[in-house]
């Protein structure tokens, strides 16, 4: 005799995709906590190297300070292009929300190279400046920090505007109409009824966009290079020069914690249902 579950209950599908995420995430995670600690004597050292070593402490400050500016930045570029999109006639959306979701089609280090290609002392940029007489000699664009958050905010927008688009796109447009009937003028129509209603969007877009650039790699390792050291740079270094499994390890998991403690202070402040309401 078989076990039937109840009609109503889809529990049960969820099992496929647990078991995946176990395998593929939770097991190389726990795979590579005793490293941490440096199995099997189990000390501390590695933790204590990142809280005592000024190099590690100021790459991890420098990490959030460019998640933070990437966010924001991605903010500010990206909530006008998908408030503009939400109101576009739906014969139109789908026109402009391609040069957004295109990005995805396009691989991520040709998209780096590309900036490279832009920045470096005689590419498209520097060459536009001097033509225009704005500069006698080439600009460093490249290999700062001005070129990894360039790099980033290219790849991370969509990230922000797609949550904000469909946050924005299922809106009540009824209390827009309502406010203008009451004498509302469209500035104050925004403040006080689209830009509220818009937070879950905004909320759930700066929380993905942070968390992926505080991890990324490839852009700032291309376009930052040396100069402007990450924390995923930082543990390549260990894995690949110095061959320092257990600090790697460590500087690991300093960044899945400070990552659960974003998320677990998004969730006390706004709770998850908001954030990813925009969702259903």
């Amino acid at each position: 005799m078989f076990f039937v579950l109840p009609p109503k209950s889809h529990s049960y599908l969820l099992v496929p995709s647990i078991i995946f995420l176990l395998i593929l995430f939770v097991y190389p995670i726990l795979t590579l906590l005793p490293l941490s600690f440096n199995f099997p004597q189990i000390d501390l050292a590695n933790y204590a190297k990142l809280v005592s070593v000024p190099l590690y402490s100021k790459v991890i400050i420098k990490t959030l300070w460019i998640g933070t500016i990437v966010t924001i930045t991605c903010l500010l570029l990206g909530y006008p292009v998908a408030y503009t999109i939400s109101n576009l006639r739906p014969k139109l959306v789908a026109f402009f929300l391609i040069p957004v979701i295109l990005p995805f089609w396009t691989s991520l280090l040709v998209r780096t190279y590309a900036w490279m290609v832009i920045l470096q002392r005689k590419g498209i940029v520097n060459e536009f400046l001097k033509d225009v007489g704005l500069v006698s000699q080439p600009v460093t664009l490249l290999y700062n920090q001005f070129s990894v958050v360039v790099g980033m905010v290219h790849v991370l927008l969509p990230f922000m505007i797609l949550p904000i688009y469909s946050n924005l796109q299922s809106r009540d447009r009824n209390l827009e109409f309502a406010a203008s009937n009451v004498g509302a003028n469209p500035i104050n129509t925004f403040l006080w009824i689209i830009l509220p209603l818009s937070l879950p969007g905004v909320s759930a877009g700066c929380l993905l966009v942070f968390i992926i650039s505080i991890g990324f790699f490839i852009t700032p390792a291309l376009l930052g290079g040396k100069k402007v050291l990450m924390i995923s740079m930082l543990i390549e270094e260990q894995v690949i020069d110095l061959l320092d499994w257990g600090l790697a390890s460590a500087i690991s998991f300093g960044l899945l914690v400070v990552t659960l403690v974003i998320i677990l202070i998004y969730y006390r402040i706004l709770g998850i249902e908001k954030i990813m309401g925009q969702w259903k």
